[in-house]
């Protein structure tokens, strides 16, 4: 596992570089090649026992790794709304195979209910700063987006899972790595948005991919 993480850090450092410098070519071979880390990471944690019998939970993680690989490719090229909206249906699914995940493993439901009363004033907080931005035909991606990853969140927050401390470190560091996207797309865009919204989304994949070796197998 360490090889896998040690080819998206590399990546990843590659990737700023090109950001930094617009290079659209070195994005479009780095930011691929750090993705395929953190999906071979979560291949290599979960292991070929759990694929086989279907575990739930690897079978979910491993979609959210997938779908995230789709997500940042289709969100490479500039200026393109309808790769956009692709990108984010992608990441949307992926979040909803995260939260399918940790609820697989139960839920804690006054705990559940807690993040979600958190996580909403904060949706709401950023849907109130993003709204003025937000083309007209991004509005419904945009809002069913927030509220997905912050379903996730409060997903990860009571799951019962073994690693749960550290699923509900991945889900916060992917939910504020993806305020890095948003203001870079609808507020201030710049390299500043790629320099910590682009370490932080790499960490929390990871992360999250790790949690598959201490998942216990099970339907």
């Amino acid at each position: 596992m360490a090889i896998t993480v040690s080819v998206t850090l590399l990546a990843l450092a590659g990737l700023l570089v090109a950001e930094r410098m617009g290079s659209r070519s070195g994005v479009w071979i780095a930011k691929p090649l750090a993705s395929t880390g953190f999906v071979a990471t979560g291949l290599v944690a979960a292991g070929a026992d759990r694929l086989v019998t279907g575990d739930s939970y690897s079978i979910f993680v491993l979609s959210g790794l997938v779908l995230s690989w789709w997500g940042d490719v289709l969100l490479i090229p500039k200026q393109r709304p309808s790769l956009f909206r692709a990108g984010i249906l992608a990441f949307l699914l992926g979040h909803i195979a995260y939260a399918g995940a940790f609820a697989s493993a139960g839920l804690g439901y006054a705990t559940a209910g807690a993040a979600a009363l958190g996580l909403g004033g904060v949706a709401a907080w950023v849907l109130r700063r993003l709204r003025p931005n937000v083309p007209p035909d991004l509005v419904v991606p945009v809002y069913a987006y927030v509220a997905v990853i912050s379903a996730m969140v409060v997903c990860a927050a009571s799951t019962q899972a073994p690693a749960r401390a550290t699923i509900l470190a991945g889900a916060l560091l992917f939910y504020v790595s993806d305020l890095a996207v948003a203001r870079d797309r609808f507020i201030a865009p710049g390299f500043s948005n790629a320099a910590w919204g682009l370490p932080l989304y790499y960490c929390a994949q990871l992360v999250l991919a790790s949690t598959l070796s201490a998942q216990p197998s099970g339907p």
